[in-house]
């Protein structure tokens, strides 16, 4: 189960790809969804039609159905919050565990990171990005396309991941963190190996943030034993993926 309370567009894609994003993360095949919507009172019927509308793009791309839900006017938000509930089905090797990963288990990550973030900034915070082309603006914006990484993870589930986790709040370093504490292990990454895009760096450079930190969906992380394995064989399936660390003890 997921909020998304980080995007003022886009709403509706968000609430599908991330919870699906978490299932596929355990190695499971995402299969229905449940939402529920919180308008604000300041918000008309074509703004819900709008949400109501990606929710229904975005499912399709994701290949599950949403098999209900609940949408609410309400005073308690300020602008529209939803959350949403993915169900799942197991992959013939079961739901990965990341008590499973062993020290020497190298860290595999896909894509680039901050995607996520770099597109809610050129698209809710424009306006402090005025040193920046609108052409690369939308380019950023565009970024919400490849926010799913159900079609990875699944294939990495099935050839060699031990464990894996979507990068979400706390960006890259944070998915590191988390699956370390879930896990027991320390990790040592490779900062300079972690992909970053020139708008995403862009981006984050005139906003002094840190694209290492910043919410990051359409990225995942890999555990693995055979990290060249599983690079090779994304990479043929139209995946970039990178070794960026490895967990020691």
């Amino acid at each position: 189960t997921d909020p998304i309370t980080s995007a003022a567009k886009n709403l509706g894609q968000l609430t599908v790809h991330v919870s699906c994003n978490d299932a596929a993360a355990a190695g499971a095949e995402p299969v229905g969804l449940l939402v529920t919507l919180l308008v604000p009172p300041t918000a008309t019927e074509s703004d819900i039609a709008r949400v109501a509308d990606e929710l229904a793009s975005a499912a399709e791309q994701a290949g599950v159905e949403i098999i209900g839900g609940h949408t609410e006017v309400t005073d308690s938000v300020t602008r529209m919050v939803t959350c949403a509930t993915v169900l799942a089905k197991a992959g013939a090797h079961g739901v990965l565990d990341a008590r499973d990963m062993r020290p020497g288990n190298d860290l595999v990550l896909t894509k680039s990171a901050g995607l996520e973030g770099a597109a809610i900034l050129a698209g809710d915070h424009a306006a402090l990005l005025s040193a920046v082309p609108e052409s690369e603006l939308a380019s950023a914006r565009a970024f919400f396309n490849e926010v799913s990484v159900v079609k990875e993870g699944l294939y990495a589930a099935e050839h060699g991941a031990v464990a894996m986790h979507d990068v979400t709040e706390g960006g890259v370093f944070g998915a590191v963190t988390e699956l370390a504490e879930a896990s027991g292990l320390g990790a040592m990454i490779y900062a300079d190996q972690i992909p970053v895009t020139h708008l995403t760096a862009k981006i984050c450079k005139i906003l002094d943030v840190s694209p290492m930190r910043l919410i990051g969906s359409g990225s995942i992380l890999i555990v693995t034993p055979d990290p060249e394995k599983v690079v090779k064989s994304l990479r043929n399936n139209g995946v970039d993926a990178t070794v960026i660390g490895t967990m020691r003890s």
